[in-house]
């Protein structure tokens, strides 16, 4: 009888928890979304600098940056920039099946074109695919963080999964000021990240 209780206990929670994710979710994209794409822009140059500023961006040699699309935080310069300083860059193919994330290096802008979810990725022909542990560093994406560095993604876990692989790479979130909120549900497959970056300030969670 005990068991059962506690598991019905647990149904309620859990299903406020991902409601309440939802509506974090939902009201986040809303903000992003209303910037301009030059308010995008500059947010994320003035992201940028901080970042190139950090010891784990200036020891690492192997980099794995996520493709921005829409009103995410821009990376497109981050990664043509890394490449011409000679960082080897890596970036993510979404395998939709297993909801895993191939990790791919990226020699040139060229080698990309739109994939799952309209986000550039790696053509097929053009993956050289590495492991986790080759990364020195992971720039991790997010429509919510807060300051403990536990995240909301879109919900399909390809983030929590590389995340909870990987034995040593230092992980960075990158976010809008407007992103950050006061406390993030969690659950036991969520892995929070190390640092936050926005255009004020860096989070050292």
């Amino acid at each position: 009888m005990q068991n059962g209780r506690e598991n019905t206990l647990y149904d309620l929670w859990r299903k406020n928890r991902d409601k309440m994710k939802e509506v974090i979710r939902r009201e986040i994209k809303e903000k992003r979304n209303s910037l301009s794409k030059s308010e995008i822009l500059e947010k994320s140059n003035r992201i940028k600098k901080r970042l190139f500023e950090q010891d784990e961006f200036r020891k690492a040699q192997t980099i794995l940056f996520y493709v921005s699309y829409g009103s995410e935080v821009y990376t497109h310069d981050m990664i043509k920039e890394s490449l011409s300083e000679g960082k080897n860059v890596v970036v993510p193919y979404s395998d939709t099946e297993k909801r895993t994330l191939i990790l791919s290096e990226l020699h040139s802008w060229n080698e990309l074109s739109v994939g799952s979810y309209n986000i550039l990725e790696p053509k097929k022909e053009n993956i050289k695919e590495v492991t986790v542990d080759a990364i020195d560093m992971i720039v991790v994406p997010g429509v919510a963080f807060d300051s403990s560095g536990r995240r909301i993604g879109h919900g399909f876990g390809y983030y929590d999964k590389l995340l909870g692989g990987s034995t040593h790479a230092p992980s960075i979130g990158l976010a809008f000021e407007l992103q950050i909120v006061d406390a993030v549900p969690t659950e036991e497959h969520d892995v929070a990240v190390g640092k936050i970056i926005t255009e004020k300030r860096t989070i050292i969670c």
